[in-house]
């Protein structure tokens, strides 16, 4: 059972004791220390924050325990019920919020979930400001509302609809031009709240759906994280109906994976690619992903005439280097779109949108498509954490080995080779450090991956 507390908010196992797990009492404490931030920033105003969860069984619980403690402030909360991580982020602005809060716990299985904390923009809190709260709830120095000071609740379950209408609204995206490519899609939902928003959106394309775990019970019905292993159901389905390809979404709908109509994966560090692709040869320009992205988005950019950046992992950290360079589409490599245009969050109907605005003007078959793009092979791998081990001293360690490759530590250790290169980080979400490869093929990604794995075992016997 675990409690993370990070850049990416605070998430945790439901049950067990508090300070360990995501408890009640540890979910009070965080939301009133966000409360508490919030009412620090804005001493003398009525304040108002949008809240909306995924599917998850705990979601219920935790949304009361939230609600309640926003309300017990003295803050004003907005409900989206059911919803997304983007449409909650595109509420926040269009609500004249201060804050938001989406309940989720994104890709972890569903013993998880978190509180994901966003500024008055829909954006995610920064490093600095993520500090604070965790300070504010380390001294529980909370001062609570009077009863004729609490907060009031406005229920409104609408928004994944207006989130929908934003999506066709953007200049790039033309749903007669969708409707003519007849396409018939395959979506899995994870039997989460991407099952009500892809085929609703998909329907106001013209698309053909067919449905596969959409019911947003909060049973997974496999592990959630959009990976080749557990995606065997939706491959072999889109065969079978012959779809022009599939939809796969994570629970919260921040991340994207597609299948080919051959039931192979498109590879979700290539949805980034292909949206790309569509965007610059729209609005050539630069774009952004983290050091731990494929290459093939460096290498589309350029051929665009533009300029690629890398952050260091965290939509927060892609969001400020893309603000900064000017990026007309960014994200990150596990299938997140930030596309600008609509707002900077990882937003998987929008990039549901620009993909099939490209399969409409190429046409052809989504395989055909990736042949296209430059081939890179990546291995995703981690090492458990144990109290034993200290990450610093390992990624010290690797940095001083590999010294003559001019490494990069702006997050964990970076090693470019010639023609792969390997990523080393501290998950923000689970207690593993994450062994990223990527090679021009398989087989040298997998080696490099476990020759970096062996090499940290080693410094780990040594102590």
């Amino acid at each position: 059972m675990t409690l993370i507390k990070s850049i990416s908010g605070i998430r945790g196992t439901i049950g067990g004791t508090p300070n360990e797990n995501l408890t009640p009492v540890d979910t009070v404490k965080y939301a009133a220390a966000y409360g508490t931030f919030l009412k620090n920033q804005h001493p003398k105003k009525q304040l108002k924050v949008v809240i909306g969860r995924d599917a998850r069984i705990s979601g219920d619980m935790i949304q009361s325990l939230v609600v309640s403690t926003l309300v017990g402030l003295g803050i004003d909360v907005v409900d989206l019920g059911l919803s997304t991580t983007p449409t909650v982020e595109i509420a926040v602005p269009l609500e004249n919020a201060d804050g938001g809060i989406i309940l989720t716990a994104s890709h972890n299985p569903k013993q998880w979930n978190a509180l994901k904390l966003l500024n008055n923009k829909g954006e995610f809190l920064d490093a600095e400001e993520g500090a604070l709260i965790l300070k504010l709830a380390d001294k529980e120095d909370f001062s609570f509302a009077e009863v004729d000071a609490l907060g009031s609740i406005k229920k409104n379950d609408s928004y994944i609809d207006i989130h929908i209408d934003e999506v066709l609204d953007l200049p790039l995206v033309d749903a007669e031009t969708i409707k003519k490519g007849k396409f018939k899609v395959v979506v899995d939902g994870v039997n989460s709240s991407g099952g009500i928003a892809i085929p609703k959106l998909l329907d106001q394309l013209g698309v053909e759906v067919i449905k596969l775990y959409c019911d947003p019970t909060g049973h997974f019905p496999h592990n959630p994280e959009p990976l080749k292993e557990h995606l065997g159901d939706i491959c072999k389905l889109v065969v079978k109906e012959k779809a022009h390809f599939g939809i796969v979404v994570d629970p919260d709908v921040d991340r994207l994976a597609f299948i080919s109509e051959d039931g192979e994966m498109f590879g979700e560090e290539y949805t980034l690619v292909a949206c790309a692709d569509y965007v610059l040869g729209k609005t050539p320009g630069n774009t952004v992903s983290n050091l731990s992205s494929t290459r093939a988005l460096r290498d589309i950019t350029e051929k665009h005439g533009g300029k690629y950046n890398a952050a260091a992992v965290g939509e927060v950290n892609v969001v400020a280097l893309m603000k900064s360079s000017k990026a007309v589409i960014g994200g990150e490599g596990n299938g997140g779109i930030i596309y600008p245009e609509s707002h900077y969050g990882r937003d998987a109907l929008v990039g549901t949108a620009l993909f099939l605005m490209l399969m409409a003007e190429r046409g052809g078959k989504v395989s055909e498509l990736r042949k296209s793009y430059p081939s890179y092979f990546m291995s995703k791998k981690k090492i458990e954490l144990t109290p034993s081990i200290n990450v610093d001293k390992i990624l010290a360690t690797m940095a001083a080995t590999y010294a003559h490759e001019n490494p990069s530590t702006i997050d964990g250790v970076k090693i470019d080779f010639a023609s792969t290169w390997v990523h080393l980080r501290k998950s923000n979400t689970e207690p593993i450090i994450r062994v990223y490869t990527e090679a021009p093929s398989q087989k040298e990604a997998d080696a490099l991956a476990d020759k970096i794995i062996s090499e940290i075992q080693e410094i780990t016997k040594k102590g």
